[in-house]
């Protein structure tokens, strides 16, 4: 594989350490912040700019299809300008569409909304692009792995506070009613009180933009070492010598579907389950915590997988097992039923198999990955691209829920996920051995 190395070939001692993981887990848990606040924007958009379910869920195809679009594009800006300064741009990248937000709440202009989300989107994918080669980095190489499951805890912390937060500074104990009376008032009156709701997200969003702008400087002056992704090993030059394109690699092409579903079924698990916990009769000031619950349960899936792995089984018993478990609860979401109390919500038993998708999809991007590069050798960076555009399934695969939620309910619509594990499966069972196309 290729080697990462500072570009000043000086080892960092113990502080510089320290200092550089503590700044790269900040920006993790940023990125889960903002990321995972759209679960709780999907149901707020959507009665704020009075939408379809399916028209809700292009919040999530505005956000990530940012990751499919930039993903190339900001290795090679990467490259030109370095990493601290791309880290920069993408800071600031993330501030103006938190800035866009003002003009789209002042005129409740939804296509507004969306094109503050894309521009995020594109200042995450820098930013992703660009922080995930510190962690390889910054510490020994047989840990890798510790340090790529403390920062998915930073990044799924955040995702527990963000939709919290976001109701805490937004809605009030009143909505519940005003949300119920809606369909009752005149055309001007709701027209005004939905002009009230939208622009509540005007203070908040000029704050943030502030905030990314200013750490987008910081991280740009601070000890974080530039590092040099370019330099290759002697072994690494001669591996795969016969190979001409990145296609001749089935296991990566057949990974990067697999994090295409993945990523899909993740984010349907976390910003569908509000919206579903409505339709069930639980208003949205209680239903804000169910994506929390789901975070909370992936959190606990990452500290098993290193307290497990690989001591107690391998990454691919591991893989094998979320995969099969996703399956499983896929099934139970949609043919479970019963009224059940628990943690204060009275609720049908179904829900709590769509939190529990959280912990079976805890460990399935830790599996893919490393499968999917295996034995790329000049290859590895193309490859690694390749999987990271695969993140537009979050914005895919949303949609086919909401048009399924619209055109039948919103649990029906979870047969979505069904094919979507019985693939990651598939892969984990026998597809990442695949070396050769079958003829």
């Amino acid at each position: 594989m290729s080697t990462t190395t500072i570009t000043e070939n000086k080892p960092l001692d113990k502080r510089e350490t320290r200092i550089s993981l503590l700044l790269v887990g900040v920006m993790f848990f940023i990125f889960g912040f903002i990321s995972w606040v759209n679960s709780i924007l999907i149901p707020y958009f959507k009665i704020a700019c009075e939408l379809t379910s399916f028209q809700a869920y292009l919040v999530a195809f505005a956000f990530y299809i940012a990751y499919f679009i930039m993903s190339v594009p900001a290795s090679y800006m990467l490259k030109a300008v370095g990493f601290k300064k791309g880290m920069m741009f993408g800071f600031w990248a993330m501030a103006l569409g938190a800035f866009i937000f003002v003009p789209a709440a002042q005129t409740r202009t939804y296509e507004i909304f969306l094109l503050g989300l894309f521009t995020i989107g594109i200042g995450l994918a820098i930013l992703q692009t660009a922080a995930n080669p510190y962690i390889t980095l910054l510490g020994p190489q047989d840990r890798a792995a510790q340090r790529i499951s403390m920062m998915g805890i930073c990044n799924k912390a955040a995702g527990i506070l963000s939709p919290l937060i976001f109701a805490a500074v937004i809605l009030r104990p009143t909505d519940t009613a005003m949300f119920a009376q809606l369909d009752a008032m005149t055309e001007a009156a709701r027209a005004t009180a939905l002009d009230e709701l939208v622009r509540r997200v005007i203070v908040p969003y000029s704050v943030l933009g502030t905030f990314l702008f200013v750490l987008g400087y910081l991280v740009y002056r601070s000890p974080l070492p530039e590092i040099n992704t370019e330099q290759e090993t002697p072994e690494v030059a001669t591996a795969n010598a016969g190979k001409t394109s990145i296609f001749q690699f089935p296991h990566l092409i057949l990974g990067a579907l697999a994090i295409f579903l993945h990523v899909g079924t993740q984010v349907i698990a976390i910003d569908t389950i509000i919206s579903y916990a409505g339709s069930m009769g639980i208003g949205l000031l209680e239903a804000k915590v169910f994506p929390s619950y789901t975070l909370f349960l992936t959190i606990c899936g990452y500290v098993i997988g290193i307290v497990a792995i690989p001591r107690f089984m391998s990454q691919v018993t591991a893989l094998r097992i979320c995969t099969g478990l996703g399956t499983i609860f896929t099934v139970l979401i949609l043919f479970a039923s019963g009224t059940t109390n628990f943690l204060g919500h009275t609720a049908d038993v179904s829900i709590w198999f769509v939190v529990l998708l959280g912990l079976a999809n805890s460990l399935i991007w830790a599996g893919i990955w490393p499968l999917a590069l295996d034995g790329l050798g000049r290859f590895t960076k193309l490859g690694a691209s390749i999987l990271i555009m695969g993140l537009c399934g979050n914005a895919i695969l949303p949609l086919f829920y909401g048009h399924f939620a619209d055109e039948f309910d919103l649990r029906s619509a979870y047969w979505v996920l069904f094919p979507c594990y019985l693939y990651l499966v598939f892969y984990a069972m026998k597809g990442h051995k695949v070396r050769r196309w079958a003829v």
